[in-house]
């Protein structure tokens, strides 16, 4: 480790010990060659700035455009009211809470700018959840969005130390307020590169959300792993997408990557498939980013609104069914680039090369990482094999104060990220199942996928889930949860038309012995179906 910047050395102290860490691959550091001591938000804005694209659109909302000039200055008189107004001190933990907007955005680089450590929230998060990030994170000043403020007064107002600012109320003491009283110019405090810049924490769909840390170099390292070589953007790119910033693909998708390259985001409060499908219109985007829940449910819309901007659409999130992909490349005429990411490696490290799609393959390693199919006594399987995904790159998993996490996560200096894989003779790595979302039954491994997979090409089927149920003669049973285009259709002759499906298409041993309508699957916020939730009888 380098020096520290900071005076606040929490972070620092709460690493996991070393011996731990996974394997940072030393040719993709040494290629990404970047400087001992840095701020990844001067990279970002300040740069763009120097380089001439001052004048140049940044940040897009469907009412208003900023500039590079104009998001700098913003992002430079939060930084200041951060010092001045509230003290902030290089290393101090800034919790943001707010839907995507110039505001969030502004304050995520201001906050970095100032030497703070970022820590986004969920919009939708709630009070028990806010607590939990505020004490794990040992958060010291919060910027929160007025009407989100009732939620986090519960947990926020009146600690020791905690110091908040809201925003969009128009108040005198307001974010807004102190900024127009601050200068447009300052100082930014010149970090370590292995200083973190911010506290990630995972969606919890298994269980209390962990907390990931994440350095001002792999701030820059992912914007110089997927979009660069796989995108290849320009600045005259405009990104869109679903995912709030405290999910690290949209973080990733809607902030880092096009200021990175001089492009400009659309950003999005909410992000339902006609607001998405209106701001590509509108804007002229030509990169999305979102998960196949989303690119399923605009497919049938697209057809209303002029999408000839687009030049790809990223999936992530989870897996991208084939019937997704077809049904987005028949609608649009633009493939999907699958993708695999994981909060803990703050972005993708697999991806499909553009022109290479192959159905249901997720893709190769991305430039800087490394990827291989491990048994449980981590050796590495041959093709073909279903076993533990393992990957090692500029990027790696650092949980915050979780020594117990963290040995489970990073093993052999391998990151393994809970997925089952499978790799082929080409080099392709192949989604089977989440680790955790294997279904076991009388013996035979069935991934839940492969089964949605089939089910979702029936017409009837809007969206779907497969999970494993415990059962006492099978050890679990293979149970579906489907909602359908018309709930009318909801029953017995469904039910077996569905199962017959499956048992004509697949394995019949793989076929859903249950099945269970819904009128929607149960989501996290950043649009994931939560399966835990399902298995455990949460609906």
């Amino acid at each position: 480790m380098d020096p520290s910047a900071y005076s606040d050395h929490f972070a620092r102290e709460h690493l996991p010990p070393e011996e731990l860490w996974p394997v940072f691959e030393p040719e993709a550091l040494a290629r990404l060659a970047y400087p001992k001591r840095m701020n990844a938000a001067f990279e970002l804005i300040d740069r763009a700035v120097a380089a001439g694209f001052g004048a140049r659109p940044c940040l897009r909302t469907p009412a208003e455009v900023l500039t590079y000039d104009e998001v700098l200055n913003r992002a430079n008189r939060i930084a200041h009211v951060l010092v001045r107004d509230l003290g902030l001190m290089p290393g101090n933990r800034v919790l943001l809470r707010s839907a995507n907007n110039l505001t969030m955005a502004t304050a995520w680089l201001g906050v970095l700018k100032a030497g703070g450590i970022a820590v986004a929230t969920m919009p939708l998060l709630r009070a028990r959840e806010l607590a939990h990030v505020r004490d794990k994170a040992r958060i010291q000043i919060a910027l929160c969005d007025a009407r989100l403020a009732d939620e986090w007064q519960s947990v926020g107002d009146g600690m020791p130390g905690l110091r908040t600012l809201y925003f969009g109320n128009g108040a005198a003491d307001s974010l807004e307020n102190r900024m127009a009283r601050a200068s447009g110019t300052f100082d930014n405090v010149i970090c370590s590169h292995d200083d973190v810049a911010l506290i990630a924490f995972t969606s919890g769909t298994t269980g209390p959300a962990k907390a990931t840390m994440h350095f001002h170099r792999d701030v820059l390292a992912i914007c110089d792993s997927l979009p660069g070589p796989v995108l290849k953007p320009t600045p005259d790119d405009v990104f869109a997408g679903s995912a709030p910033f405290a999910f690290t693909f949209g973080l990733g998708a809607l902030l880092l990557f096009p200021l990175r390259f001089g492009a400009s985001a659309v950003l999005l409060e909410q992000a339902t498939p006609d607001i998405i499908l209106s701001a590509i219109a509108q804007h002229r985007v030509t990169f999305t980013f979102t998960v196949p829940t989303l690119y399923r449910a605009m497919t049938p819309l697209a057809h209303s609104y002029d999408v000839s901007s687009l030049r790809a659409g990223v999936s992530s999130g989870e897996h991208l069914p084939v019937s997704v992909a077809e049904g987005w490349r028949k609608q649009t005429g633009i493939s999907l680039i699958n993708s695999i990411g994981s909060t803990e490696m703050l972005h993708a490290f697999l991806a499909m090369p553009p022109g290479e799609a192959r159905a249901n393959a997720v893709g190769r390693p991305l430039p800087g990482f490394r990827a291989a199919i491990f048994d449980d006594d981590m050796q590495v399987l041959p093709p073909h094999a279903v076993g533990k995904l393992g990957v090692r790159g500029p990027t790696g998993c650092r949980y915050l104060d979780d020594t117990e996490r963290q040995r489970k996560y990073v093993r052999d200096g391998w990151n393994l990220t809970g997925d089952s894989f499978w790799a082929d003779e080409e080099g392709l790595f192949w989604y089977h199942a989440r680790s955790d979302d294997m279904i076991v039954s009388a013996g035979y491994n069935i991934s839940g996928a492969e089964v949605e997979e089939v089910l979702l090409d029936h017409p009837a089927v809007r969206e779907c889930a497969v999970v494993g149920v415990a059962d006492d003669a099978r050890g679990q049973i293979v149970t579906a949860f489907i909602v359908l285009n018309d709930p009318s259709e909801a029953g017995d002759a469904m039910t077996k038309d569905l199962q017959d499906r499956v048992k004509s298409t697949i394995a019949p041993y793989k076929y859903p012995r249950a099945i269970a309508y819904l009128d929607a699957l149960p989501k996290t916020v950043t649009g994931k179906v939560q399966r835990s939730a399902l298995r455990d009888g949460q609906v």
